[in-house]
């Protein structure tokens, strides 16, 4: 079995007028460097483009050779090497439910981040109080579609229905989810039920974190 290429990675901030083709031109060239690509996003900028790439390049392949070329581009008038998003802002925790239980569960996961974030860590939390099944359900499925998610803390007092096959869809994709003990059917689905909100927040980040001891998969099942 062939070792895979050893790869580095690099994140690049691309600027320039906005309009059509200006995509098309930077992956070609990030292509042309034998680029990877494993990450993009288009803030909206008005009349400016600014993209944000985020590229694994060959170890061999030069970093500023890549940045010289991009600033050749008739399309691009500034390009700068910029830390990953992962360097940044790390694992993303995302709390989806209602306001109040969100705000609770929001508080233990940023008291506990914040621990192992000054060790060297990195782990953010998104928060989104938000009701209804249709609603709920949406916004769990676009977790799996988030860059960096690893993990979904439910909080809210009833679940079920359509929440509860979009969490076993996340669950499917790698996500981690984490349910308050709650009316309905999503705590069964969950890979871990926790009472206490602030408790469930806690959990979620010793869950992610390297710098803690903690083993989910021997608590799979199990409500707190």
């Amino acid at each position: 079995m062939a070792l895979a290429e050893p790869v580095r990675a690099v994140a690049l901030v691309c600027e320039g007028p906005d309009r059509p083709g200006t995509l098309h031109a930077i992956t070609r060239v990030i292509l042309a460097h034998r680029g990877n690509i494993t990450g993009i996003e288009i803030p909206e900028r008005g009349d400016r483009a600014r993209v944000h790439v985020e590229v694994d390049l060959p170890a061999d392949a030069a970093a500023e050779a890549l940045v010289a070329e991009l600033r050749g581009l008739d399309v691009i008038d500034r390009v700068e090497l910029v830390p990953s998003m992962a360097e940044v802002y790390g694992k993303r925790i995302i709390v989806v439910g209602g306001g109040a239980q969100v705000g609770q569960v929001a508080l233990g996961a940023i008291s506990e981040a914040d621990r192992h974030n000054i060790r060297g860590e990195k782990i953010s939390i998104d928060t989104i109080p938000i009701v209804g099944e249709q609603n709920l359900a949406a916004a769990v499925r676009a977790v799996a579609r988030l860059p960096r998610a690893v993990a979904l803390v439910l909080a809210g007092a009833l679940m079920g229905g359509e929440i509860t096959t979009a969490v076993e869809e996340v669950r499917a994709r790698g996500i981690l989810v984490i349910s308050l003990n709650m009316a309905g059917s999503v705590p069964k689905a969950a890979d871990l039920v926790v009472s206490d909100p602030v408790q469930a927040g806690v959990m979620a980040v010793m869950a992610v974190a390297k710098t803690a001891s903690f083993d989910i998969a021997r608590q799979r099942g199990r409500t707190y």
